[in-house]
This record gives structure tokens, C-alpha cells and sequence, in this order.
């Protein structure tokens, strides 16, 4: 009971949509696939913490990922990463990592596999990452060389989340189903690949601000850009035809995660709406994306949690209703 209390308080602080996904998950997967995301939030902080020297940081990514795998079993004290944190929820991330690491510890081994093995890979796709952008700096751009390169990285962070996902749920949810699972895992990595894909077009400008691009500089050079260009947002007009061909490429995932979340068992409702609900924020996004400056460094654009509520409950009242139901994705764009 403590532990479920634990795990709710800090998702609730952590991330506020997705504990609201969270919560409609079936009880079966709720605990798995809530702690897999916070030790994903974990590595991820410890990553993101620019103030840090690099070697450190890459030291207590791989202590963190020991720990995980059950290879290290020596206590991590992330205190001083922890006074680095300008979220004071992401300071308690750090600071009660352990408690994380003693629940997993404590779940069926088939379901601690799964959650080692997704972490494994996103861990390993954060410190290419910090590799890959070791020398990048506000005045040092530093973009990604080919779209091999941006389509392995949004698998490595996002796209096995979808795998992740299939198999928790497969295992936990409609074990057994009659389904295509081939199907299922595919899209399910396209569903990952999607989400991953907005939030860098959407962050775009605070990314370069930082010193990386995760446009593809091929991809670049071919419309007669260069990283550096992407700096001005009076080149946004000549970039404009390359990112909306990546827009069309995220609308296209999210449609291929759409049909994953319809391919689903239709009594699994609580699975289908978690589903839906970041598909929706995601076609309103790239909706949004088409119509802003996405190189103006003053403007975010961001779905308000007011908006976020709407489609939430708009889909609970469409579910009955098949026709609504699959108009909810057309109406999100």
C-alpha cells in the first residue's frame, strides 16, 4: 500500500499527463508500467543536468542502469545531482531513486525483464546522446549527420516503449486474445517513434539553443541549410517544406498508433483511452506546428491542460459510439 502511494505521489509530481494516463490504466499494468516510466524519468534527469560535468553525469547513468539490471547492487546517493534540479519534483526523483529500485526489485521476474530490458534501451539512446552532443554548446551547434540517425534515436527513446507497452499489456490486459501480434509491435514502435518526433519539432528552437540539432543535416543541406541557419527565424519559410514533410511523418506514426489502439480488444476500454489521449495531444500539436514561426525561440507551443481535459472527456463520452469514436483523431487535427 505504501509502495502504490509512493509511486502515485510521484508520478502526480513528475508528470502530470501522463499520471492522468496513469490512472485509467487497468490495475493489472498500472504499478509496471508507472515505475518503468519514473526510472525512465530518473535516467533521463540525470541526463538533461547540463549544470553537471559530462563525466559525471555519464558515471551515474551507468551506475543507475547497474542498479536497474541488478549488476550493481551497492545503494546510489544521488544527492548532489539532486541539488542541481531547478523542479523541485524532479529533485525528489533523484533523491528517492532507491525506493524506485527496491519496488522493482520486489515485482514478478518476467515483468522486471521487461521493464530492464526497455530501460536498457532508452538508457542507451540517452548516452549516445551525451556522446554524441559531448562538444555542444550555445555558440557550437552540433546536428545529427543522416535520417538513420533521428530514426534510431526516436526508437531508442520512444519507439521500444511501444514495444514495452504491447508486451505489458498482451501479457497482463487480453493474454488471450486472438491478435496480429506482428502488427501490434510494429505499430506499437511507430506509435513511440511519433510522439518522440513531435516533441522535437516542437522544441526545436530551445534544442539549437542548446547546441543540438536533430534535424539531419543531409536533410538540411539539401534545402541549402545548415544547423547555424536554423538559428535565425527569418529562415523559417525556407525551412518550412523540410519540417512539414516531418510533420506529415509524425501525423502518419500517430495514424499508425491509431490503428494499433483500434486493433486492440474493444472491452479493453482503459487501454484503448490511454491510447487515444497522447495520439489526440499529438495530431493538436502537429496541427499547431503548421501554423506557428517553429524557429521563433519566445513561442512554445503547448497543448493547455484545459484543452487536454476536453479531449480526455470527449473520448469517454465517443466510446460507445464506433462512428464518433473514430472521428476523434479528425476533429484532434
Amino acid at each position: 500500500m505504501r509502495e502504490t502511494a509512493i509511486l502515485k505521489s510521484l508520478l502526480a509530481d513528475v508528470s502530470r499527463s501522463f499520471y492522468l494516463t496513469m490512472r485509467v490504466l487497468p490495475a493489472s499494468v498500472r504499478s509496471q508500467i508507472g515505475l518503468a516510466y519514473l526510472l525512465a524519468r530518473t535516467t533521463d534527469t540525470i541526463a538533461d543536468t547540463a549544470i553537471v560535468p559530462l563525466e559525471h553525469r555519464l558515471r551515474a547513468l551507468l551506475a543507475l542502469r547497474g542498479r536497474i539490471q541488478g549488476s550493481n547492487r551497492e545503494p546510489l546517493d544521488f544527492g548532489e545531482l539532486a541539488q542541481h534540479q531547478g523542479s523541485p519534483a524532479e529533485r525528489v526523483l533523484l533523491e528517492r531513486c532507491e525506493e524506485a529500485l527496491a519496488m522493482l526489485g520486489k515485482l514478478a521476474d518476467f515483468d522486471r525483464q521487461r521493464i530492464r530490458g526497455v530501460l536498457a534501451t532508452i538508457i542507451s539512446g540517452q548516452e549516445l546522446d551525451l556522446r554524441r552532443f559531448a562538444a555542444a554548446s550555445a555558440g557550437r551547434l552540433i546536428a545529427l549527420e543522416t535520417e538513420q540517425e533521428l530514426d534510431d534515436y526516436t526508437y531508442r527513446v520512444a519507439g521500444c516503449v511501444g514495444e514495452f507497452w504491447t508486451r505489458m499489456c498482451r501479457a497482463h490486459v487480453f493474454p488471450t486474445a486472438q491478435l496480429d501480434d506482428k502488427f501490434l509491435l510494429e505499430n506499437g514502435v511507430r506509435f513511440g517513434k511519433g510522439l518522440q518526433l513531435v516533441n522535437i519539432l516542437r522544441d526545436l528552437p530551445a534544442d539549437l539553443r542548446n547546441g543540438r540539432c536533430y534535424l539531419p543535416a543531409v536533410s538540411l543541406s539539401a534545402t541549402g541549410l545548415s544547423a547555424t541557419d536554423l538559428l535565425e527565424p527569418k529562415n523559417e519559410p525556407k525551412l518550412r517544406p523540410l519540417y512539414a514533410r516531418y510533420l506529415d511523418a509524425c501525423e502518419q506514426h500517430l495514424k499508425a498508433g491509431w490503428a494499433y489502439t483500434n486493433a486492440l480488444p474493444r472491452g479493453c476500454v482503459r487501454v484503448r483511452l490511454a491510447c487515444a489521449w497522447p495520439i489526440m495531444i499529438g495530431m493538436k500539436t502537429v496541427a499547431r506546428l503548421r501554423t506557428e514561426n517553429i524557429l521563433d525561440p519566445d513561442q512554445r507551443i503547448k497543448i493547455s491542460r484545459s484543452d487536454v481535459k476536453k479531449m480526455m472527456l470527449h473520448s469517454v463520452v465517443c466510446y460507445p459510439w464506433p462512428r464518433a469514436w473514430q472521428g476523434l483523431i479528425r476533429s484532434a487535427r
